[in-house]
């Protein structure tokens, strides 16, 4: 029976994605989609991988990454993680994200994410220094997700999300689904996941907009369909060094969005006693070379559960410098 589940999900994967391997790795596609502010990373520990997280996401940050992972939380019955990450051009982006345990190997989650832009200056091709007015943009997303292990080495997870893109007086609103699996190999402690993000259709925003033209101003009210980021993903990882006090785990993920190019990452988490990590990440095939990835995290076991602090720094040359933050508490 599991051998049939796997195979009727990676056929669902699949073709759910239009999935190659590597057919445009380099190859841009950007520009073709709406809603973007979906392919933004929310938590720290992921933050400091580059993002090459499915494989090993086993804390509240996978009802983000791969439902599936949630199956690997630890063995308190509820979890919670709250985030804000200190973005581009002065955008605040905040998440939280709960997960309860269910009995039987079920686990239920919620997540919530905002994004604010703050104030910016209205600009026009007749006023380019400014009309004295300011707009901002409000994104919002919220997500309950459903995962379960089926057996100690197999989980899925599945995600249903309701998405909020505004600006300007242009509201788009989209229903999107998120699909996971995970295959716990078993030696040094391998494992394999696959993942489908924002999958969905096409919708059409609502709203107007008034913009100057050669003969005065106009009214658009009539706006093309726009389609969601969906994103593939294939992720391993592994542990080559596992002791009394340390364990490192490496990763490799391949990155299939459907509006950009694919890329090929690689990431390391550094284990000590579960009280320090040290992390640090590369994604091979962008547009912009930068530094790599790296992060921290800090564990504070307590009688009732425990409580973990993350940190994680993302740059890009010209862009600059991303900063997240999370906190993570399991008690019960």
């Amino acid at each position: 029976m599991l051998r049939h589940l796997l195979l009727c999900s990676f056929a669902f994967l699949s073709v759910a994605a239009q999935a190659q391997v590597l057919p445009s790795f380099g190859g841009s596609r950007a520009g073709t989609t709406g809603m973007q502010f979906l392919k933004i990373g929310v938590d720290a520990r992921s933050a400091g991988l580059s993002g090459n997280y499915i494989a090993v996401a086993n804390d509240v940050s996978a009802l983000f990454w791969n439902p599936a992972g949630i199956t690997g939380l630890d063995t308190q019955r509820t979890h919670f993680q709250f985030g804000h990450t200190l973005y581009w051009a002065d955008i605040g982006i905040s998440y939280g994200g709960l997960a309860y345990r269910l009995n039987g190997g079920g686990v239920l989650g919620l997540s919530l994410m905002s994004l604010n832009s703050g104030d910016m200056p209205v600009t026009t091709e007749f006023q380019p220094f400014g009309t004295g007015e300011t707009f901002s943009v409000h994104n919002s997303l919220i997500g309950l997700t459903y995962a379960k292990a089926l057996t100690d080495q197999f989980s899925f997870g599945l995600t249903g999300k309701w998405a909020r893109e505004s600006m300007v007086g242009i509201v788009t609103n989209n229903a999107i689904f998120d699909f996971g699996i995970t295959y716990n190999v078993g030696i040094k402690n391998a494992r394999f996941a696959v993942s489908v993000a924002n999958f969905g259709v096409n919708v059409q925003p609502n709203g107007e907009i008034r913009r100057l033209n050669f003969t005065g101003t106009e009214t658009i009210d009539e706006f093309e369909d726009v389609s969601v980021p969906a994103l593939f993903r294939i992720g391993f990882a592994f542990d080559p060094l596992i002791t009394e006090f340390h364990k490192i785990t490496a990763i490799a993920q391949l990155n299939h969005p459907t509006d950009n190019k694919e890329t090929l990452g690689i990431g390391a988490e550094y284990n000590y006693k579960n009280i320090f990590f040290g992390r640090m990440g590369y994604e091979l095939g962008i547009d912009e070379m930068a530094l790599p990835a790296f992060g921290v995290g800090f564990q504070t076991p307590r009688n009732f559960g425990y409580m973990r602090f993350d940190y994680g720094f993302n740059n890009k040359t010209r862009l600059g410098s991303v900063h997240r933050f999370t906190v993570s508490i399991g008690i019960l």
